[in-house]
């Protein structure tokens, strides 16, 4: 049978308007996200004050050392899409779009997170918000008020992103801003209201320090994972930006975000004791409640949340849109998802099928927040562990490829860098571990997550097949084949 080839007019492309600072700040606010608010109780009730602190120290120089993997492999390769790119031209088709869709979900799973979340912050600055119940999922009621907030929200996310990336990184920017400094607010009220007695004791408990300090460690991939929103856009940066300066500010963000966590976890320890905040809905805002008789604190904490909620919701719905992007430009999934709107420039099919997935994921219920944590976590982790392989093979590949930011001992910091996530994603898959996915509903997503990728692989099919070697080349790698 004669080969068909599928021909392009044009290369689908992006617009090239993301400046330095867009780039940290769509890094750093999707880092810090809102995690810090919702579950600084299990936090600190498995792995105390220090305990956390130490997790998120640890696990933020691992999550560095994939930074550094990043920075060389993204420098190299400074297309849409990141993960799929690198993949791609180390291995081929197949590892390529593994390590794309489960990082896909990882992403997804942050928005669906995110958008479960809001409706949680905004009840408690605004109480009257919880009405007109639907059903109920374990303990937790399914409010309508909520699902409606988050239609609203997730409309408004995925609005900015169909509007072009400039809208999007705009509105990162200055909500970017508003966190830092209520941060710092927050920072100086501990150090003045605060008490070293309050942090004590400074693990969790005796039985189980080390199985809360391995809890929270677990997750901190999906905590931290964001700065690989940088690689995502990378071939959308202006002529400001050299993929270099890209390597370094994934490493300036981490290591922001790293401080970020840790001052957060401390300052919450220490102006209200541990027992009076660790069974809150919210703990962060019940600490601040505890130290002013009003509640003008807590509102700042909370209006604070809902600011590093949309950060990270934003980011990480961008990043989706332009991993499904290239899987789709490089026709590994349907071409649709490559195409481009002929007046914005932005991935438009891509961004709405973010916005359809993110909102269907509400009807889950608060109930579903911890599964899409540590089953995003999981994805991620996949994902993290394909680009240390692949800057292995790039590296053995492709000896003398130009490589603008080059590691030093890049070898053994990929294989450290591997070898981490590999024991990551091995601990939550063997049933007993401490951190081990949990049955059923983390199984089942997870579960759900592969067979929509088996379907996605086989419904590409057709155009998968329908394009030559040197052309998918072409469409992934253009400038880098």
């Amino acid at each position: 049978m004669e080969e068909k080839t599928l021909t392009y007019q044009k290369r689908q492309t992006l617009k090239k308007e993301v400046g330095k600072t867009a780039f940290f700040c769509l890094a750093f606010g999707s880092m810090i996200g809102v995690g810090w608010v919702t579950a600084m109780g299990s936090w600190l009730n498995d792995a105390g004050p220090l305990g956390a602190s130490f997790a998120f120290l640890i696990g933020g120089a691992m999550i560095f050392l994939i930074g550094l993997c990043y920075a060389e492999v993204m420098a190299m390769l400074p297309l849409t899409g990141g993960e799929v790119a690198y993949a791609y031209k180390a291995f081929g088709v197949q590892k390529s779009f593994i390590v794309g869709w489960f990082l896909a979900f990882g992403y997804l799973s942050v928005s669906a997170f995110e958008a479960i979340s809001v409706g949680k912050v905004i009840s408690y600055l605004i109480p009257e918000i919880d009405f007109w119940p639907v059903y109920q999922i374990g303990e937790e009621v399914v409010f309508a008020s909520h699902i409606l907030l988050a239609f609203f929200f997730t409309l408004l996310i995925t609005w900015f992103n169909y509007r072009g990336i400039q809208a999007a990184t705009r509105f990162q920017v200055w909500l970017t801003i508003g966190i830092l400094i209520a941060v710092i607010f927050l920072i100086i009220v501990s150090v003045n209201r605060g008490s070293i007695e309050n942090i004590q004791p400074f693990f969790g408990t005796q039985n189980n320090s080390w199985k809360g300090f391995l809890a929270v460690l677990v997750t901190v991939p999906f905590w931290f994972v964001g700065f690989d929103t940088i690689p995502q856009s990378a071939e959308e940066a202006n002529t400001s930006v050299s993929p270099k300066l890209l390597g370094r500010l994934i490493l300036i963000s981490i290591a922001a975000a790293s401080l970020f966590y840790v001052f957060l976890i401390l300052s919450t320890s220490a102006v209200s004791p541990r027992e009076n905040i660790i069974d809150a809905p919210l703990p962060t805002a019940a600490a601040y409640q505890n130290v002013f008789t009003s509640g003008w604190a807590t509102n700042i904490v909370l209006v604070t949340a809902l600011i590093g909620l949309l950060t990270s919701w934003n980011g990480f719905f961008l990043a989706c849109s332009r991993i499904l992007f290239a899987l789709g430009r490089g026709n590994i999934i349907h071409s649709s998802f490559g195409e481009t709107h002929s007046k914005y420039g932005t991935p438009a099919k891509a961004v709405l099928f973010c916005g359809f997935i993110t909102f269907i994921s509400v009807f889950a219920g608060r109930q579903a927040m911890t599964a899409f944590v540590d089953v995003g976590s999981f994805c991620m982790t996949i994902a993290f562990l394909g680009v240390s392989i692949s800057l292995l093979k790039l590296r053995n590949k492709f000896p003398n490829i130009h490589r603008p930011y080059r590691l030093k001992y890049g070898y053994t910091i990929a294989r450290l860098s591997g070898l981490i996530t590999f024991s990551i994603l091995t601990l939550m898959l063997i049933p007993g571990s401490p951190v081990a996915l949990i049955w059923p509903m983390e199984w089942i997503i997870l579960i759900a997550v592969v067979s929509a990728g088996i379907f996605f692989w086989y419904f590409g099919k057709p155009t998968r097949d329908n394009i030559t070697k040197e052309e998918r080349d072409r469409q992934i790698l253009e400038g880098f084949t």
